[in-house]
């Protein structure tokens, strides 16, 4: 049995991994998922919104109990990096779930300038707005770039659980060179691959988990959305990986 963190992606909530959660919990682990700043019932004003907010959050999660498997998926690969690069003490491995995998200094808008990146359907059918900048996804741009394998009621329930993004934490760094950058460099990397990624596209993953040396790779066939298009999956492949 193990500890398991789960962190949601841009846009998304803690309650994207109501279908997950659940057969993980069967399965005999001890799993939560928590909301970042300013994502699901989180209040947090959308000026406060930064990476290292996120990364903040998932620390003080991880502080509640023993040392986590962590897991993020999309965006929340930014933040599980940069958490677990903040206090490496509290994470036993780290998963990524088709998800952004930063080296030191990039961001997630660098990652999506990379030419392993082209072809993704996901910037062109963002809506950003406002001062701070927010972004939404209308449902026909989230149907297309995000969720194409899903069924009707599995997209309808994706989308009801997506809300407004803060534009910030996609332009912030991460920083990788702190004082506990030897026992993160240490933890344990492994990877879900998403074949029919939109969003991260796959040759965008096999770059990053190549890079970063994860091992075990485990591969689903399916879009962004795992959590809503295949959990019982995704189920499996985190029961496996988190040991």
């Amino acid at each position: 049995m193990a500890r398991i963190v789960l962190v949601h992606g841009a846009f998304g909530c803690a309650a994207c991994w109501d279908r997950v959660a659940p057969g993980l919990r069967a399965a005999g682990h001890d799993v939560e998922a928590i909301d970042l700043p300013g994502a699901g019932d989180d209040r947090t004003p959308v000026a406060e919104v930064t990476l290292d907010r996120y990364a903040q959050r998932v620390c003080e999660a991880l502080a509640a109990g023993p040392p986590a498997v962590l897991v993020g998926h999309s965006m929340g690969g930014m933040v599980i990096t940069q958490a677990a690069a903040n206090c490496p003490e509290h994470v036993d491995r780290l998963v990524y779930v088709a998800a952004f995998l930063p080296s030191d200094g990039q961001s997630l808008l660098d990652l999506t300038q990379l030419p392993e990146a082209t072809g993704d359907a996901v910037q062109s059918g963002l809506v950003v707005e406002g001062d701070p900048p927010v972004a939404t996804m209308p449902f026909e741009a989230a149907r297309v770039g995000l969720m194409h394998c899903c069924d009707e009621e599995q997209a309808a329930w994706a989308q009801s659980l997506r809300g407004p993004q803060a534009v910030a934490p996609f332009t912030h760094p991460v920083r990788l060179d702190g004082p506990a950058s030897e026992a993160f460099a240490r933890l344990p990397r492994a990877y879900v691959m998403c074949l029919q990624d939109r969003a991260v596209r796959p040759p965008l993953q096999r770059l990053m988990l190549e890079r970063a040396g994860c091992d075990p790779v485990v591969e689903i066939d399916t879009d962004h959305s795992v959590w809503a298009s295949r959990p019982e999956e995704l189920v499996s492949a985190l029961d496996r990986l988190a040991g």
